[in-house]
């Protein structure tokens, strides 16, 4: 089964301590098919990790691997998740009082009718008023 993956999901993937069997259950998900991402998905997961690396909770090297893991997976950046943020992802995100952000995640899943995998709180609920199936908790 496709689904949409956020970077918090993702990011708890590659921490052991955040990791979840939910989030394994995703991921063994996207092995067997594929995740469609918006494009600042790959900025938010190395900021992240950036992030992570300078407070040192993880080692160049974690952040490397991690990085080549995410690569090996069948996660597909969707092109058309920009031509909406001025619109759709907007209306969302004031709805349900999103970031930008958030709402580009569950535009996605909602234009795709796909599950989203998150472990964002304000997310989760945002995508349950709206009706998108979960993944990740």
């Amino acid at each position: 089964m496709s689904l949409v993956l956020d970077a918090s999901a993702t990011l708890a993937w590659l921490l052991p301590e955040e990791l979840t069997g939910a989030i394994t259950a995703a991921f063994d998900l996207i092995a067997d098919d594929c995740a469609w991402v918006p494009g600042l998905w790959r900025i938010e997961v190395a900021n992240s990790l950036s992030v992570k690396l300078r407070r040192g909770r993880i080692t160049p090297l974690q952040r490397r691997e991690s990085l080549v893991d995410l690569k090996l997976l069948p996660i597909y950046c969707h092109q058309e998740t920009n031509d909406h943020v001025w619109g759709r992802t907007l209306e969302l995100a004031d709805l349900h009082r999103l970031t930008i952000y958030d709402a580009t995640y569950l535009e996605l899943a909602l234009r795709l009718s796909l599950p989203l995998a998150t472990l964002d709180e304000d997310l989760r609920i945002a995508a349950q008023q709206e009706g998108v199936p979960l993944l990740g908790k």
